[in-house]
């Protein structure tokens, strides 16, 4: 019998397999947060409780980018573990199991946040434009922490058909991970606005000028003055940025919401 198929007390599953779908789980949980609440709500971002970084859209957008970078190493050692421990895919009831530990790592990921991010650094709070954050706070450590936990609890100690759990088998779970950081960087299908970046020595009056000649409409820039939310709805070319400095043209939702902390 090789390591990976030692009988735990309580288990008949190797920890590679418990700690996959506890990996995975946690992951996902935190793909969840930043697609929702960063960019879909655009309820805070990662730094939005740092007052110097949320001054700069470039620093509050690259660290969002750092977080679901890290998500995607933690995801991918959840997918790692799944596939050193596959011989076990067929045993009886490992697909009950799996999905039980992939909710329990969800809701770690959001009580881990909660404790973490929001009240020991305070670099965010689920939302921050209310009188009373920790509402909030306790509603989503709640819904999307204790719950999913709890109910991972109760179906790995269940007894119920685990056929019976659409999202239970390896292979949606790989599919939902695979899948979720790419959808995080998808425009919705009428997105006319783009943000454009220029380069450090690009002037205002240059910038102006070539949102006019791209037939363009300025919503807002960031305080350095490089970025700019640009409404495009006029049937202008955005890729006609790129012959007056710039230096990157996106219609992704993430800038665009990021602009709560910009002149107009």
């Amino acid at each position: 019998m090789t390591d990976a198929t030692v009988t735990r007390r309580g288990s008949q599953f190797s920890g590679q397999f418990e700690w996959a779908g506890l990996t995975l789980g946690f992951g996902i949980g935190g793909f969840f947060d930043g697609i929702l609440l960063h960019q879909i709500l655009q309820w805070h971002h990662l730094l939005s409780g740092v007052e110097q970084a949320r001054q700069d859209i470039r620093v509050l957008i690259l660290w969002d980018g750092i977080f679901h970078g890290l998500m995607y190493v933690v995801a991918g050692i959840g997918i790692w573990l799944l596939w050193r421990s596959r011989q076990e895919f067929p045993a009886a009831g490992a697909d009950r199991r799996l999905f039980a530990n992939a909710l329990i790592g969800f809701g770690a990921w959001h009580i881990v946040d909660s404790i973490l991010s929001h009240w020991i650094l305070g670099i965010h709070r689920i939302r921050m434009d209310v009188d009373n954050p920790l509402f909030w706070d306790l509603l989503w450590f709640g819904v999307f922490g204790l719950v999913p936990t709890f109910i991972g609890w109760l179906v790995r100690r269940g007894g119920s058909d685990s056929r019976r759990h659409v999202m239970s088998s390896p292979h949606s779970l790989v599919a939902a991970t695979l899948i979720a950081g790419p959808l995080s960087a998808l425009p919705p299908p009428d997105q006319s606005q783009v943000v454009v970046l220029f380069r450090p020595d690009i002037t205002e009056q240059q910038v102006v000028a070539a949102i006019r000649a791209a037939n363009g409409r300025i919503i807002g820039s960031d305080a350095s003055g490089q970025m700019w939310a640009v409404d495009m709805a006029s049937g202008g070319n955005s890729s006609d940025f790129y012959r007056h400095g710039a230096l990157l043209v996106s219609n992704s939702l993430l800038p665009i919401g990021c602009f709560n902390w910009t002149r107009a």
